[in-house]
């Protein structure tokens, strides 16, 4: 499913799906892996404060709550239709953050943009489906940012750039969710 040649802590997660697994399933164990590899990353964030992560497929990127900051990376994934089984890959996929620590309690929303289909009609928009090296840089990335944005501290400017996949065809922003939202700099 993805290059062999990945290195890291989670690189051995290279998320197979079988048949007898249900779209639910596999999302809620890629969701778990979201997860436990944010529990790791924040683990050594200022003592006494606790992170978690949640999923808010209604997070509007642009207008975080009040007192909640905006984060907003891009990343490689593989899409699947569920109405006609094409797979195909993008380096266009938005994820978007919103983050608030209060009282020693973080809280982290994420939204990860779809894509749909573009050889079926009407076909549903679909969940990105990101490796585990790619969630690994997103989400380390991410405590970079809560630590400049909720500790005020000074990380410098880099960030870890994500794993391209190899595409073969241009990104399509009339299938693509943040593209018609006008978050996708590609359909601009």
């Amino acid at each position: 499913m993805w290059s062999s040649d990945q290195t890291g802590p989670y690189s051995d997660q290279l998320f197979v799906f079988t048949s007898s697994q249900t779209d639910t399933d596999r999302m809620a164990e890629l969701d778990q892996t979201w997860i436990d590899i944010f529990e790791s990353k924040t683990s050594d964030l200022r003592e006494g404060d606790s992170w978690c992560l949640e999923f808010d497929k209604s997070l509007d990127p642009e207008r975080p709550d009040p007192g909640w900051q905006k984060y907003i990376r891009n990343t490689s994934a593989r899409f699947r239709c569920s109405k006609c089984g094409r797979t195909w890959p993008s380096n266009q996929v938005k994820v978007v953050f919103h983050m608030q620590l209060r009282e020693g309690r973080g809280v982290v929303k994420v939204r990860c943009f779809r894509q749909n289909c573009k050889k079926c009609h009407g076909a549903p928009m679909e969940k990105p489906q990101i490796d585990s090296e790619n969630i690994d840089i997103l989400l380390e990335n991410l405590v970079k940012k809560i630590r400049i944005k909720c500790y005020h501290e000074d990380m410098g400017p880099s960030e870890r750039r994500f794993e391209h996949v190899e595409v073969n065809n241009p990104h399509e922003p009339s299938h693509c969710e943040a593209c018609l939202m006008g978050i996708c700099k590609q359909g601009m």
